[in-house]
């Protein structure tokens, strides 16, 4: 049950995308003067009462049976939040409505939130909320326009369909992430991903371009990069939209010194509001699309995104490097990032061995042909593992190019730069011989999540960047700092070894409370290494629930002061997605970790 205390009613600022006052905006407010007549202190609105209101001014649907608030309750982290309903907006118009009725609510003094949600593949618990769960898949998942150079999208899309459309014409948006197949493009914008081709063409903001966005009270706009002169008729605005403008060139001139001395130094960040990237300096424009990239869902509502494309190089070759000696590491690195690898990719010796185990289910659902064939493919990995041969690491450095003769000899390139130092390497010309390294590194936290039973894949120390530059430092003392832990779970490391984002996925019986303890002891460890070293506590899989409490750590207080500002310049009344990015507590962390694995 929502209790709305009564107050005068708030007034509704619009602008020209904002739409027509509904019926229903009437009916809420006559619900509140009539039972306003019976008590003159409070009302109350259940969750019906909620789900009336919604239903009644939006097209699509609302739901609140148990199995579908159960798998809203999840995604691929750690934790569980129950919300109270599921909407499924079929338009912009839609979802300005939901977030009216709910800022309306909010007004009155409910509780009520609201979180968007996509594929649900979120390591971080970003979309989970005991609110309203808007979800955009079933209805707003449309490709609507691919251009020369660009496509404009609906959040609800899958990446793998958003590529099919974008290949017809040879473009390609190079920051999707390694859950290629089972993300959607929400999620991707809202956490600024960045996968394996991010060494490259870097995160997703480099992409956007522009977006359409709900605002907290339920106005609409555009958001896109607006020089100085279109930025000073914003700011004229009597509108929540104007509100924004004048807030945040005020935040971000004001404080510039201090943005620039917290912005993270490494290639990757999805950590804490990005206002470093609001202006740029060498178009002296204003882009707020930027800033909305990565937050998470928690400043506004993105309903259509314009995403720049780039055209991918036609042929690959692949240098394998198999490493026995992590001592070893960072000169190899250093070594084959002077040939400009498109990917530079990692994954240790846990990941192998699951992976030569599970290789049936990893091969399930694919045709049989291919099937067969990678099966076949995957003997010589399966033997190393038959003979405890498995190296320690195994790296996969990518060289694309117009023809396969040109990207052939980078590979032996930087294959032959590596003589002299104690590994095994091999150039792999054929995409087909390549293609299992990359089931492997794609498919490692599905694989683990799915199939160790009894334990359960945490992501809680699984997206941090460091410096290469740091490894010989870094890592023996991560190591060491791991191998404290080591009888409360088994882990494995994945990731973007030549951008120095590892991920880190340990193994853990979670019904233990010792064990769930570990989750709230080791991060600060961890994330104390990494930021000694100059890196990031999240390079793409953004704050959510699980790092929200240590952004104090990596940005200190005045930054986050002014995530607070920009939090409540957006969303005053705390609508959006809270305790995401600001308010976050380690409380939080503790009682929403799942306690059994189903």
């Amino acid at each position: 049950m929502i209790l709305l205390p009564l107050l005068p009613q708030r007034r509704q600022v619009h602008n020209s995308k904002q739409p027509k006052t509904r019926t229903s905006d009437v009916l809420v407010f006559s619900f509140i003067r009539s039972t306003a007549e019976k008590s003159s202190i409070l009302f109350s609105m259940t969750t019906d009462d909620l789900k009336k209101v919604l239903a009644g001014v939006m097209k699509g649907e609302i739901a609140d049976d148990a199995a579908t608030l159960t798998k809203m309750s999840r995604d691929t982290s750690l934790f569980m939040r129950m919300p109270e309903l599921v909407a499924y907006p079929k338009d912009a118009e839609d979802v300005s409505a939901i977030v009216k009725e709910i800022s309306r609510a909010r007004s009155a003094g409910a509780t009520v939130s609201l979180a968007g949600r996509s594929a649900g593949t979120d390591m971080t618990g970003g979309p989970l909320t005991t609110g309203v769960v808007i979800s955009f898949t079933k209805h707003m998942n449309r490709v609507l326009e691919v251009g020369d150079d660009y496509a404009v999208t609906e959040p609800g899309v899958f990446y793998r369909d958003f590529e099919k459309e974008t290949l017809k014409k040879n473009l390609l948006l190079p920051s999707y992430p390694a859950s290629r197949e089972i993300a959607a493009m929400g999620g991707i914008v809202a956490n600024n991903s960045g996968g394996e081709r991010t060494l490259k063409y870097g995160q997703t903001e480099r992409y956007v371009e522009e977006l359409d966005v709900v605002l907290s009270d339920g106005s609409q706009t555009t958001f896109k990069a607006l020089t100085p002169a279109e930025l000073e008729e914003k700011k004229k605005l009597e509108t929540l939209e104007g509100d924004i403008y004048r807030t945040m060139d005020a935040l971000v001139t004001d404080n510039a010194a201090l943005i620039e001395m917290h912005r993270p130094k490494v290639s990757k960040n999805s950590a804490g509001y990005a206002l470093w990237r609001i202006r740029d300096q060498k178009t002296n424009t204003f882009n707020l699309a930027k800033l909305i990239c990565g937050s998470q869902g928690t400043l506004a509502l993105w309903t259509k995104a314009k995403l720049a494309l780039v055209t991918p190089k036609e042929r690959r070759a692949m240098l394998v490097v198999f490493l026995y000696d992590l001592d070893i590491l960072p000169e190899i690195v250093r070594r084959v990032l002077l040939e400009n690898p498109e990917s530079f990719e990692s994954y240790d010796d846990h990941t192998f061995t699951l992976a030569v185990k599970f290789i049936p289910q990893m091969l399930s659902q694919m045709g049989f042909i291919k099937a067969a064939r990678l099966g076949v493919d995957f003997i010589p990995e399966a033997a190393m593992v038959a003979t405890g041969g498995v190296p320690k690491m195994i790296l996969m450095a990518e060289f694309a190019e117009d023809t396969i003769e040109e990207a052939d000899q980078k590979a032996q390139k930087a294959k032959a730069a590596l003589a002299g130092l104690r590994v095994q390497a091999k150039v792999e010309k054929d995409e087909k011989e390549s293609e299992k390294y990359w089931i492997v590194r794609r498919e490692s936290f599905a694989l683990l999540r799915k199939n160790v039973h009894g334990l359960y894949a945490a992501p809680f120390i699984d997206d941090f960047v460091v410096p290469p530059t740091s490894y010989p430092e870094f890592l023996p003392k991560l190591n060491a700092l791991l191998d404290e832990y080591k009888s409360h779970f088994i882990y494995t490391i994945a990731g973007h070894i030549g951008n120095g984002n590892f991920h880190i996925i340990p193994l853990m019986d979670l019904s233990k409370e010792e064990n769930r303890q570990v989750i709230l002891d080791l991060a600060p460890k961890v994330y104390e290494l990494v930021i000694r070293e100059g890196g990031t506590t999240t390079g793409e899989h953004n704050d959510g629930i699980i790092r929200t409490p240590y952004l104090p750590m990596l940005f200190g207080a005045e930054m986050v002061a002014l995530f607070e500002q920009t939090k409540k310049a957006f969303d005053p009344l705390n609508i959006f997605n809270p305790g995401k990015k600001v308010g976050g507590t380690f409380a939080d962390i503790k009682r929403d970790i799942i306690k059994t694995v189903s």
